[in-house]
């Protein structure tokens, strides 16, 4: 089929490229303006761009989805079905009623779970066991269109949120090719969704603070749901400490209050929760490195009884 894709960050890369190697023509990639990226914040193209710009294949990149102009330009390319993944912006009416077999998204959830735009973040957040790709006719709403398919995989309880949007990638792309051939054929269906939405919602500053009152399983989740970006955090002696990585511990005993650093935490640091006991194993200092627990402790001793997050930077 004609198409024209929509996409803008790694997450769509992997479904742009198998829509080519599976011989549909793409017209051309519409995908975000560049962004300062980097310590340096120079502008960088998204990484959809230089995927078609290898392939030399046009580039669009509206600063304003609904300029009549820009709509104009994609009525001109004649496409059979414009595929979205991970665009970053919600398509008007004029442009869904463009493709004859309509607008198809990738998403990142198993709808209605996780409408919205982090659903890899939120799932891993709130602990889910599964999660996986929808691929459904896009409509007005937020990811509320009629589904064609779900493919499903599992959360494991070490699993980081860059892991899990990593096999996400590449099996969005799978359910992508095998979309696009039923819609070639006639054959995809149109399954309302069904159930209570979930929303997932962008990050805010806010979400990656650690609240030591909550559960030790609470708090592990969100460090996974964090890693690799943005980080969750705390402070230590005023400066923001980041947690990468760290394990839910049972409650031992040992008398402290939330965000307590316990002692018997030989070369790791134990931190007390609201319910339970956090083991910290990979963690930065605002300003340093990455450092494992015992590689942080050799150069930064933390004595037991210190409080974290007593003050939070704004």
């Amino acid at each position: 089929m004609r198409a024209i894709f929509m996409g803008t960050p790694d997450f769509a890369v992997p479904s742009f490229k198998a829509m080519v190697e599976a011989g549909h023509e793409v017209a051309a990639v519409v995908t975000q303006p560049d962004r300062p990226r980097g310590r340096g914040k120079k502008e960088a193209p998204p990484p959809v761009k230089e995927a078609a710009r290898s392939l030399n294949i046009p580039v669009f990149q509206p600063s304003r989805i609904k300029d009549p102009d820009f709509i104009t330009l994609l009525e001109g390319l004649s496409p059979d079905v414009i595929v979205v993944v991970a665009f970053g912006r919600i398509l008007p009416a004029e442009i869904l009623s463009i493709p004859r077999h309509g607008c198809i998204n990738v998403h990142a959830s198993l709808l209605p779970k996780y409408r919205g735009a982090a659903p890899i973040h939120w799932a891993v957040i709130n602990g889910e066991k599964e999660t996986g790709i929808t691929t459904m006719y896009m409509d007005e709403g937020l990811d509320t269109g009629d589904m064609i398919l779900r493919e499903t995989i599992p959360i494991d309880d070490s699993d980081t949120v860059s892991l899990v949007h990593d096999r996400l990638s590449l099996l969005g792309a799978q359910a992508l090719v095998k979309t696009l051939y039923l819609i070639e054929r006639g054959q995809a269906p149109r399954l309302p969704q069904t159930g209570t939405p979930i929303y997932a919602p962008m990050l805010k500053a806010g979400d990656e603070l650690i609240l030591w009152d909550r559960p030790a399983r609470y708090i592990c989740n969100r460090i996974r749901g964090m890693n690799s970006w943005p980080g969750a955090r705390t402070t230590f002696s005023g400066r923001v400490l980041k947690i990468w990585s760290a394990t839910a511990l049972e409650d031992d005993g040992t008398a402290g209050r939330p965000g307590q650093v316990l002692p018997g935490g030989g070369a790791g640091i134990i931190v007390k929760t609201g319910d339970g006991r956090l083991s910290i194993a990979e963690l930065q200092l605002q300003g340093a490195r990455k450092l494992s627990s015992a590689d942080f402790l050799r150069g930064t001793p933390v004595a037991a009884g210190t409080i974290l997050g007593e003050t939070i930077p704004q």
